[in-house]
């Protein structure tokens, strides 16, 4: 059974959230890598840009960070210098400074911390599945997906479980900010810059920096040292501590990035077991699960692309790249490229040397909660194998309205159990 078809006409506006509404239109990525993979893009709300789509040349230019920036921002729509110094985390800084932040948080998210958080991920997917699947016909999205990356960020986070629903809407306002499900202030509908100072340029960027204000406040004065903040608030080497800006906006990127990316991945995941039975099967044989999770979070995709800046004019299939120019990596165009993967509009559980682009691979901004994500996704499945004979479509699904956020944030489905 064939999982998914698009239906664009080769020709999408990349730069409308629109085009992406119905599902991406890879037709249109498609048509690019074959006959303009250096494709230089309209905007109508600012300034054009470069679009990559193939796979290896966005690992070629992802590694060349002395070329393309990301100190000018990650996404497409333009800011300002000011804008962009009170926004920013450390996505969005280059070499030495990158690599502080990043030697200062990753402690945090390495492998062997992220593994103790293993049977903490089990109860709560075994607690998620025991009251969901007996419904026999729900959103996988909201009742599943949604439910098991909201209760580890309190877990990750140390923040009380009645506080997750809250932190949860407003990381979903601030990174599906073009979905207007999600937000009232809709990024690319706004009539003013009120917010413009705050993370994605939303009002829920202020909420979050108040709210992480007085947790922390809350924390220090009880000792309470659950969760990784602590870890990121102490001492470097040098004795040098994160500023509270760059705390409030780190904590702003975890809330979002760490709450959204994981639901689209495990919504994709059910998505094709539904539409693709042999799949189930595989996965109760217990012979995939150490490539079935990459393989899924290839399919999904979460984060579309990804924005740089070029520092310098260059050359690149036959195209002039000027000086300030931007390029945007399109992981989502270079996860089905038909190039580097065998069949890529279906998923294949057993997908050996997946090199998929979906962490932003190639690069030193390579994503941070990727062992995370990689754990709560195989955890998930491995549960949910265990408990049904059958996942079926009991609807349709419906997607983000967003370029930048790729998801499915309504997916109906129907489960037998055994």
């Amino acid at each position: 059974m064939t999982l998914w078809t698009p239906t664009d006409d080769g020709h999408a506006n990349l730069s409308s959230h629109d085009a992406f509404a119905q599902g991406a239109p890879l037709n249109t990525f498609a048509r690019l890598r074959r006959e303009d993979p250096m494709h230089w893009t309209d905007y109508a709300q600012g300034e054009n840009y470069w679009s990559v789509t193939r796979h290896a040349d966005i690992l070629e230019l992802n590694r060349q960070t002395d070329l393309l920036s990301s100190a000018r921002g990650i996404r497409i729509e333009d800011q300002s210098y000011e804008e962009y110094l009170a926004r920013r985390t450390f996505q969005e800084t280059d070499g030495a400074e990158h690599m502080a932040t990043r030697i200062r948080v990753a402690k945090a998210f390495s492998r062997p911390v992220i593994a103790q958080f293993e049977q903490v991920i089990r109860d709560i997917c075994i607690d998620i599945l025991d009251n969901t699947l007996p419904k026999g016909t729900f959103d996988a999205t909201a009742e599943i997906a949604r439910q098991l990356p909201m209760r580890m960020l309190g877990r990750i986070m140390g923040t009380p479980d009645e506080d997750l629903p809250w932190l949860v809407a407003k990381g979903d306002a601030l990174i599906a900010n073009t979905d207007p499900d999600f937000t009232t202030h809709v990024l690319d509908k706004m009539t003013t810059d009120e917010f413009r100072m705050m993370p994605f340029n939303s009002p829920a960027g202020a909420e979050l920096f108040v709210y992480a204000k007085d947790l922390m406040a809350r924390k220090a004065a009880s000792g309470d040292r659950s969760g990784i903040l602590p870890l990121i608030m102490e001492p470097a080497a040098d004795g040098t501590v994160m500023p509270e800006h760059e705390f409030r906006n780190f904590f702003c990127l975890l809330v979002a990035a760490g709450n959204d990316t994981t639901r689209y991945s495990i919504a994709a995941g059910l998505q094709a077991l539904a539409h693709q039975p042999e799949l189930l099967p595989l996965l109760q044989s217990g012979t995939v699960w150490d490539t079935a999770p990459d393989e899924i979070i290839r399919w999904a995709t979460p984060a579309i692309y990804f924005r740089r800046t070029a520092t310098r004019d260059f050359d690149y299939h036959g195209k002039q790249i000027k000086a300030g120019q931007k390029v945007v990596y399109w992981f989502l165009s270079g996860n089905r490229d038909e190039t580097a993967f065998d069949n890529p509009m279906r998923v294949n559980l057993a997908r050996q040397n997946n090199r998929h682009m979906a962490f932003g691979q190639g690069g030193p901004h390579v994503c941070l909660g990727m062992w995370l994500a990689r754990l709560e996704v195989r955890v998930l499945f491995e549960e949910l194998a265990k408990r049904i004979r059958k996942i079926e479509p009991a609807g349709d699904h419906k997607y983000l309205r967003s370029n930048f956020v790729g998801g499915l944030k309504s997916l109906p489905v129907s489960v037998t159990l055994n």
